[in-house]
């Protein structure tokens, strides 16, 4: 088995919520979907093509948050589109709020996530094709997070074979895992009396996962993901099946959200 990761790091982060219909509310943390279209670009695939050649099933997606972040909220001037012979919004402007992910510390901070990439063998060819682009990298597309305006930039590429990679399986006890986990594999998260303030790190949503193969971007599959947002690892209670990586002097403990 054989373990991609990457860093990308930038200034601005949104993760547009798609049930937010008034407010441009973001995830925290990039949705899989979100992932997949960051590595789709980077190998030069159509918009909305690649949808059955990156499922769960096939391609392997885990996730982590390396900076401390936050969220705020910014009015946008957008065109106010009447009918379809008014591309222009020549009668009036409209506010609309948009969610924005940055540093604690706007102008030093950066917002900064690990991608963890690997496959299952149905996913292998499509693999090899990633590894190597990231290898080189030599992107097509520009990454960015999110949206089109917020560039970001890919660090950090490393590649993890056999010799570094563990399968855990975990039935019930507590294990610290570096990466977003599945909520359904959690029963219970630990706190220790000194450092309670990890509270208000920790946050759960529900992300999509999958799209349908139809161009539509019609869901088909949503996890529940736990994780803290402030680069912090969770102390969980846990049962599923977790991949350790070890480098050097450092272990890392991950869950791929499949």
């Amino acid at each position: 088995m054989e373990i991609l990761t990457f860093d990308i790091v930038g200034k601005f982060a949104h993760f547009r919520k798609y049930y937010a219909n008034n407010t441009a509310m973001s995830f925290s943390l990039p949705p899989r979907t979100t992932v997949i279209g960051i590595i789709a670009a980077a190998l030069g695939l159509p918009k909305d093509s690649y949808y059955e050649d990156f499922k769960s099933d096939k391609i392997r997606i885990g996730i982590q948050i390396l900076s401390q972040i936050k969220k705020s909220f910014h009015r946008l001037n957008f065109l106010k589109i009447k009918n379809n012979s008014d591309f222009r919004g020549k009668e009036q402007h409209i506010q609309t709020p948009f969610e924005v992910i940055s540093g604690v510390n706007i102008k030093n901070d950066n917002v900064k996530y690990r991608i963890y990439v690997s496959y299952n063998e149905a996913g292998k060819a499509l693999f090899e094709k990633i590894k190597k682009i990231f290898s080189d990298k030599n992107f097509v597309y520009s990454p960015t997070l999110g949206t089109a305006n917020f560039l970001a930039r890919i660090d950090n590429i490393k590649i993890f074979s056999d010799i570094n990679v563990s399968e855990l399986k975990i039935t019930d006890e507590f294990i610290t895992i570096n990466s977003a986990c599945l909520s359904e594999c959690a029963d219970e998260i630990k706190f220790e009396k000194d450092d309670a303030y990890r509270f208000n790190m920790i946050e759960e949503e529900l992300l999509p996962a999958d799209f349908k193969a139809n161009n539509d971007r019609e869901l088909v599959k949503m996890n529940r993901v736990l994780f803290s947002s402030g680069n912090i690892p969770l102390n969980v209670k846990f049962s599923g099946t977790l991949y350790t990586i070890k480098e050097k002097n450092t272990t890392q403990t991950i869950q791929f959200l499949d």
